[in-house]
């Protein structure tokens, strides 16, 4: 079903993920609008609801319920400026989060068409740990992989040994 690249193999990844820490058919709120993961989610048997694209810096009224088995957050508090105060929110019992990795062979991504497409934070593994047991989080589980690319050069190759992605269980502590 799932290709070995682009987002494939992060959503691949993911899923497998997800489903070692979390079974079907758990209820989850996904943060962030729908998208092509949130389907994929559904197509594993997951009661999946989105956030409504509300700015969670600011507003995090939608992570205020406890009606969730889980909160998923794939690839979004890389771009938040104070992913602090959604974490500590939550109040859901269980986190499952993906970010990107800071490589210190690129800079931070920015999409210079759109102001919403770009990275505030590029973590690195302790820091992301040290930001969820600050917000009351226990991790639990943890994984990393690569995003190698079909390119010769020497970042192509930093990015077929260099963890990109890191994947993040917490438990409410």
């Amino acid at each position: 079903m799932y290709e070995n690249t682009f987002p494939n193999k992060r959503f691949k990844k993911t899923i497998e993920f997800l489903e070692d820490v979390v079974s079907p058919p758990a209820k989850i709120l996904d943060l962030g609008v729908e998208n092509p993961f949130s389907k994929i989610m559904k197509d594993h048997n997951y009661q999946v609801e989105n956030t409504n694209g509300e700015d969670l810096d600011l507003v995090t009224d939608a992570v205020k319920s406890s009606e969730y088995d889980a909160v998923t957050a794939f690839e979004i508090f890389e771009h938040l400026v104070a992913p602090f105060n959604v974490l500590r929110d939550i109040q859901a019992t269980k986190l499952i989060a993906t970010v990107p990795l800071k490589l210190w062979f690129a800079d931070a991504y920015q999409n210079k068409n759109d102001l919403r497409d770009r990275h505030f934070h590029e973590f690195e593994d302790w820091q992301f740990n040290w930001l969820l047991e600050k917000a009351g989080w226990e991790i639990k589980k943890t994984l990393k992989w690569t995003n190698p690319v079909g390119k010769f050069g020497v970042r192509p190759l930093l990015r077929k040994v260099t963890p990109r992605y890191y994947a993040v269980f917490a438990e409410r502590r």
